[in-house]
């Protein structure tokens, strides 16, 4: 039941993006810049997509090397069928996907691996956040769009200050989960639970260097700067027909920051509302024709969903996995304390 009201949430939110998208909106209008665009410029977006693709791949690969060292190209199949699976199912279920098959793979703990997703995202965040206040000298925030920043922005910087408390002082960190949490479980849980804190303290042990944690934060940088020039190639293909978007290389970074802030809502899966809502509002907010901003965002959003998809299916099959295996991984959690 609980997985089902979660769903309809998802779909829910979604529905209500896609409205406030589309309301109004003249379809003729945004078929003629589909039609107009130049397609020929989605090979080197999806070309730059894979290089952040890689990039994400040594940053996993650095946040893990003091639980277990995996080389990148071991690796880089997991993240193509982690995002595969964050674009197939709600709730970022990718995530579980991605840290069961390193566990079937390579015996990591799937608690640690997610600690390190967990810490991924906000680092994520973190960047998301940072370009959405570079450009804002340049290119003042319409208020419409200030609670996907605000919001966001509180959350991830308390995360960040737990996340490095626990990684820094991990007795500190055990006291007081056993002088709180543990006094008030059952007892057959004690055990299993005692496990999950050690492992998930395990996957925050590269909190306790400042070199990696300036190494995983200019990783993010640069991910995510690749993916804002996947946005800029995009743009090319429509800037070539008809003046094309009037918007400098900032507003594509505020752009990118706000709607990644925006995908952390519960969705469909796909992110479908929670990324062509905002990315429109913000190019319209900056003078781009409502239905050639409709038309580019959503050849956009296709450009970055359909290869990771597919190829992330292509190793799914390749390492002999299915969709029961994430119920397995669920199965393992209980018996083992391991978190899926």
């Amino acid at each position: 039941m609980k997985k089902r009201w979660r769903t309809i949430l998802g779909f829910g939110i979604s529905a209500i993006f896609l409205y406030i998208a589309l309301r109004g909106l003249d379809l003729q209008e945004v078929r003629y810049w589909l039609a107009q665009a130049n397609y020929y410029w989605l090979i080197p977006s999806v070309a730059v997509y894979f290089v952040a693709v890689w990039g994400r791949t040594w940053r996993w690969h650095y946040m893990l090397r003091p639980i277990k060292a995996i080389s990148l190209p071991r690796l880089f199949p997991i993240v193509c069928i982690g995002y595969m699976g964050n674009n197939i199912f709600p709730f970022r279920a990718g995530e579980v996907l991605r840290s069961y098959t390193l566990k079937r793979s390579e015996d990591v703990s799937m608690t640690a691996s997610l600690a390190t997703i967990v810490v991924e995202r906000v680092f994520d965040g973190l960047v998301m956040l940072m370009f959405v206040f570079f450009a804002l000298p340049f290119a003042p925030m319409p208020a419409n769009l200030r609670p996907f920043v605000i919001v966001p922005s509180l959350i991830f910087l308390v995360l960040m200050a737990v996340f490095v408390t626990l990684a820094t002082q991990p007795d500190l960190a055990q006291r007081v989960y056993r002088g709180t949490l543990r006094r008030v479980l059952p007892a057959t849980v004690r055990t299993p639970t005692d496990g999950f804190v050690d492992r998930f303290l395990q996957g925050l042990h590269f909190f306790r260097s400042s070199r990696d944690i300036l190494m995983v934060f200019f990783t993010s940088v640069f991910i995510w700067l690749a993916e804002t020039l996947k946005y800029w190639f995009v743009m090319q293909a429509f800037v070539e027909q008809g003046g094309g978007l009037p918007v400098p290389f900032y507003v594509l970074m505020l752009m990118n920051g706000i709607v990644n802030l925006a995908t952390t809502l519960p969705s469909a899966p796909g992110y479908i509302g929670t990324f062509d809502t905002p990315g429109i509002e913000v190019l319209a907010a900056y003078g781009v024709e409502r239905s050639m901003a409709v038309g580019y965002t959503l050849v956009l959003h296709a450009a970055l969903w359909f290869p990771i998809t597919i190829l992330g299916a292509w190793y799914f099959r390749r390492e002999r996995l299915s969709w029961a295996d994430i119920e397995t991984a669920r199965g393992q959690r209980t018996q083992r304390g391991e978190a899926a």
